[in-house]
């Protein structure tokens, strides 16, 4: 039987500017691959860099927030599965799907743990390690209840998946784990050997701030590189780089802020080492997926390689000082032995973990199996009906107060 999807997403997709539009493009192809109809409708505004979805022959539609007009649409289309695009959009346009698509599937794509990651940063600008109150904030309080009103919510992370389940006791029939999907038949035919490739690299969205602290990060670090190799560069490229980005670059330092990058594979391929010092953040981690595809060895601390490789070899190296990691992507660099074993580490754990085969029809599977009795799912998830009850809604107030007043001061 043919579905219709309707996507609600944060922003519009944008595959080439970070890891989560890149994802959010797989899940979309993933529904198109089903033979299903897929709509995606968000309330952002339209950005030069956003995929044209109708070339995937998926229909888009603009929403607005805290606006009754969204009722009329979502009765109208009778979506068979609504997916939100992280959190926030399952809190603005949740409630309205259970008013007026009552028996639709409701799955949350939560990108990554918004709470952990906020969490942690908290925790680094304090220059303090994370402590147990830190996941207790008013932020995980909302997006657990998110979770816990949808039948289905998307983990991209191993270590995300016991987080749920053991700090803040998630059933996990409520949770699938969800890496990256990467088509393997599909991966780089011939890649350039390691002397043709030179320097180091990093990517990632200026606008995102673990990708920004990075390359804060990396301004220590990278003298200590240089000073071992006195001719190396850093070519550091990512979406929407702002003027305090731009002022690092130093041409005599070798410390390069390239900017937005048309093809991310193919300046990851041509560079010997991706180096990735993150210091917060959550979820896993995109540039270095695309390390593994281009067979780049890869450097990057232990938050950075989170959740991406279970108990498999490291792709290259993981740090935990800023001495630790110069060292390491030295040795890298230079060690023609370390490197063919990061790049058949790096098979390893594509083949094992990220077969988009496997796991679309894990999903596939997982996502029959609720349908097949989505009342009984739902009986079975009694702290989430509880948080729908009328007591609990305080999202759906919220947004009518604020839908009220925007009325009232446009007349």
């Amino acid at each position: 039987m043919c579905k219709q999807v309707l996507v609600i997403g944060y922003v519009w997709p944008e595959p080439n500017s970070s890891a989560a539009g890149s994802h959010m493009m797989s899940l979309l192809k993933f529904f198109k691959s089903q033979q299903w109809h897929v709509e995606f409708a968000s309330p952002a505004q339209p950005t030069d860099h956003m995929t044209d979805l109708s070339q995937y022959d998926i229909t888009t539609q603009s929403i607005q927030l805290n606006c009754a007009s969204f009722d009329e649409y979502v009765q109208k289309l009778q979506p068979d599965i609504v997916m939100f695009d992280r959190f926030m959009m399952e809190e603005q346009f949740g409630w309205r799907v259970d008013q007026f698509a009552p028996n639709a599937l409701k799955i949350l794509d939560t990108e990554d743990l918004q709470c952990l990651r906020n969490a942690r940063h908290d925790a680094h600008k304090a220059k303090r390690p994370l402590v147990q109150s830190d996941l207790h904030s008013d932020l995980a309080k909302r997006e657990i209840a998110a979770i816990l009103r949808c039948d289905l919510s998307l983990i991209i992370s191993s270590y995300e998946m016991a987080l749920l389940t053991d700090t803040y006791k998630v059933d996990p029939a409520l949770l699938h784990h969800l890496p990256f999907m990467v088509d393997l038949t599909d991966l780089p035919s011939s890649l350039p050997a390691r002397n043709e490739r030179q320097h180091f690299m990093t990517i990632g969205n200026f606008r995102h701030a673990p990708n920004w602290d990075a390359v804060l990060y990396l301004q220590e670090i990278w003298p200590l590189i240089r000073k071992q190799l006195p001719k190396a560069e850093l070519h550091i490229y990512g979406s929407y780089p702002p003027p305090k980005a731009t002022a690092l670059n130093n041409p005599k330092t070798g410390f390069l802020i390239k900017g937005w990058a048309d093809d991310a594979l193919e300046v990851m391929k041509n560079s010997r080492v991706c180096l990735a010092p993150l210091r917060f953040g959550a979820g896993i981690k995109g540039k270095l997926l695309e390390a593994m595809i281009t067979q780049t060895p890869s450097v990057t601390t232990p938050i950075g390689a989170e959740g991406m490789h279970l108990d498999l070899p490291w792709p290259g190296s993981i740090a935990t000082s800023a001495q630790d990691f110069a060292d390491k992507a030295v040795a890298l660099y230079n060690d023609e032995l370390a490197y063919t074993q990061a790049q058949i580490a790096a098979s390893n754990v594509l083949n094992h973990l990220y077969d988009k085969t496997q796991l679309q029809q894990q999903l596939f599977e997982k996502i029959s199996l609720i349908i097949k009795d989505i009342e009984l799912h739902r009986q079975h998830n009694f702290v989430g009906q509880m948080l729908k009850h009328h007591t609990m809604r305080s999202t759906q107030y919220m947004a009518q107060w604020i839908e009220a007043k925007n009325v009232n001061k446009n007349r």
